[in-house]
């Protein structure tokens, strides 16, 4: 999926024949209508994802779509927000690495009366945007942390891995956390860090805390990538078997490794949908239909009962 969609991106512009229909495809039509996108980071698995799923609707309804790479920079994502109203796209798609580094993008966009549509984070001027596509990244964490305090029986430490320290998820996340371990007293956050979504930074992370000889008994990671990173970690050490560990997001890597126990549970947030729904609110937005300002697409605990549904 990564090596398709690096090529299609080696292109910086994608139009013409459509994959084929995919849903809400045969509602509308795009025909004429240039999107400009810009992706927070693809070389984050869901990410990428959700950014093939947006590139492919937006081509099966006859959109020309140009995905950018914001590769981790809000400034990065200015730039680019900057390129698409200079080429003159009917519709933006931003997808924000930086709650508030991105507000300028909006900005820029509202400016220039073009609509723009907030996918997956949010930023510190969401009012301002067309609309927003994603999740209630709070209750994301609400479920994973949840079943966390349920598999030690209510009691126990645990350390967290979070995303980066502006990113809107990181913020969302901690909250809902914050919000399920208030009911459960007996539970200890022990330490708390960032490895910025990164598989290879939460690896380091979990050594560091493992020859610390800190002690806890499960890992809230905000995501799949870093909960994969310090799970790597952990059974190097040979403690898989003490510790829990828990992600979000369902990423493709994180399916196989709850159906064998190593995860405890993912969290599922609807790549494809959010992606398709994005460009579905740009697309009538760009054609002067009144659009939603939210749309919210639930979250779905997944664990070894459940995983085959999500295969």
């Amino acid at each position: 999926m990564k090596k398709a969609l690096a090529a299609i991106l080696l292109t910086g512009l994608v139009c013409g024949a459509a994959f084929g229909m995919t849903a809400g495809a045969d509602e509308l039509d795009a025909t004429g209508l240039k999107i400009g996108a810009t992706f927070q980071d693809l070389s984050n698995e869901f990410v990428s994802m959700m950014a093939e799923a947006l590139i492919s609707h937006a081509e099966a309804i006859g959109a020309e779509i140009i995905p950018l790479d914001g590769q981790g920079s809000a400034e990065n994502q200015l730039q680019q927000v900057e390129t698409f109203i200079t080429d003159g796209c009917d519709a933006i798609i931003l997808n924000p690495y930086d709650a508030t580094g991105c507000v300028p993008c909006v900005k820029a966009a509202a400016e220039a009366g073009i609509p723009i549509v907030v996918v997956n984070a949010i930023v510190d001027n969401l009012d301002e945007a067309t609309g927003y596509v994603g999740g209630d990244t709070v209750d994301s964490a609400r479920i994973e942390t949840r079943y966390m305090a349920e598999q030690l029986g209510g009691e126990g430490k645990v350390v967290v891995i979070q995303g980066p320290l502006a990113h809107s998820a990181m913020f969302d996340r901690l909250q809902g956390m914050e919000e399920v371990l208030e009911e459960y007293p007996d539970i200890e956050v022990v330490a708390e860090d960032t490895a910025n979504w990164s598989r290879e930074e939460a690896l380091v992370l979990m050594e560091n805390w493992l020859q610390s000889d800190l002690e806890f008994d499960g890992v809230i990671a905000q995501n799949d990538e870093m909960a994969i990173g310090a799970l790597k970690a952990i059974q190097a050490a040979g403690l898989q078997d003490q510790i829990l560990v828990a992600g979000i997001d369902a990423i493709a890597d994180a399916i196989p490794m709850v159906e064998n126990g190593d995860l405890i549970c993912t969290v599922f947030q609807d790549a494809v949908g959010q992606g398709e729904g994005a460009v579905d609110m740009a697309v009538r937005a760009a054609q002067g239909e009144e659009v939603e300002n939210e749309e919210l697409i639930p979250y779905l605990l997944i664990t070894k009962e459940n995983v085959d549904d999500f295969k």
